[in-house]
């Protein structure tokens, strides 16, 4: 995320922030990756798209066999011929993170930002900014589902209203346990689309399999409550019961009063069942 999470300055962040655009798109500069970048990427792709086949929804699965990038860093402008004609989302290049308003602006206009740098070597592992594998890889194939690319847009619509009222905080987590690490029911089990996991091989399988995680319900009022890591796996998922909950259980609700009664409120800890809930055992509909 580039980031609805809290107000960040750029300074110290990689990328050329002089030569960004108002809106802080940039070029996406293909012809300057190195040979050993795009071997990078490749190796990335084919260790997580492998996890992918077993663990990730299949429209994620779907949506990156229609992408075509498994040989380099791919050209956003491959990408956009894809996802324009199929859902009208365009991706932009950024130099990394950008301000709230900036990235609210880009996605109610169906612009998705995407860092334009890859990580190094030494942050195969463990990478603390979003680079572009996992804005690319994590992100761009669940634009190609008409759920989320409606999502998107609604949610890049919802920031204005947040931010004026005190609660982006709260609007954030929302995009924090469904785009970035949100879960779906699948047949018998559960399956994950959310960016931050199927683009890091350790929180793909620990999302589906631990048995210590605690993964409950979708549920708004929950997760806009709920606090989340940003440094380690996560403690607690949320589980859809279909990818159209994104719409049908945000569409109608009013977020003004929401707002207005926890926004001063400290979020719920991670990881901790409350009162008259019940969690999903790992890898299973039902605990």
């Amino acid at each position: 995320m580039k980031t609805p999470l809290s107000p960040k300055s750029t300074s110290g962040l990689r990328g050329e922030y002089a030569e960004a655009a108002d809106d802080f798109t940039v070029t996406q500069g293909w012809h300057g990756y190195s040979p050993e970048a795009h071997d990078r990427w490749r190796r990335l792709y084919a260790a997580q798209s492998a996890l992918a086949r077993r663990y990730a929804a299949p429209q994620f699965v779907e949506g990156l066999g229609k992408l075509d990038c498994a040989d380099g860093i791919p050209r956003f402008k491959d990408a956009n011929a894809v996802l324009q004609p199929a859902t009208g989302w365009t991706l932009v290049a950024v130099p990394g993170f950008i301000p709230d308003a900036v990235f609210f602006d880009h996605l109610a206009h169906r612009r998705f930002p995407v860092t334009r740098w890859l990580r190094e070597e030494h942050e195969l592992d463990y990478l603390v900014e979003p680079d572009v594998f996992h804005d690319f890889f994590g992100h761009v194939p669940m634009l190609l589902d008409p759920h989320m690319a409606d999502f998107l847009e609604m949610y890049g619509r919802a920031g204005e209203k947040a931010m004026a009222m005190g609660a982006l905080d709260m609007l954030a987590r929302i995009y924090w346990y469904t785009v970035e690490f949100g879960l779906v029911r699948e047949g018998a089990g559960l399956k994950v689309f959310g960016a931050g996991i199927v683009s890091s091989a350790g929180e793909t399988v620990y999302a589906i399999e631990d048995k210590a995680v605690l993964r409950l319900p979708f549920d708004p009022v929950r997760i806009m409550r709920t606090a989340y890591s940003i440094d380690s796996f996560q403690q607690n998922y949320f589980v859809l019961d279909s990818l159209d909950q994104l719409i049908s259980g945000l569409v109608d609700l009013d977020f003004g009063p929401i707002y207005e009664r926890w926004r001063h409120e400290a979020p719920l800890p991670a990881g901790q069942l409350q009162p008259g809930e019940q969690a999903f055992a790992a890898g299973e509909q039902t605990a």
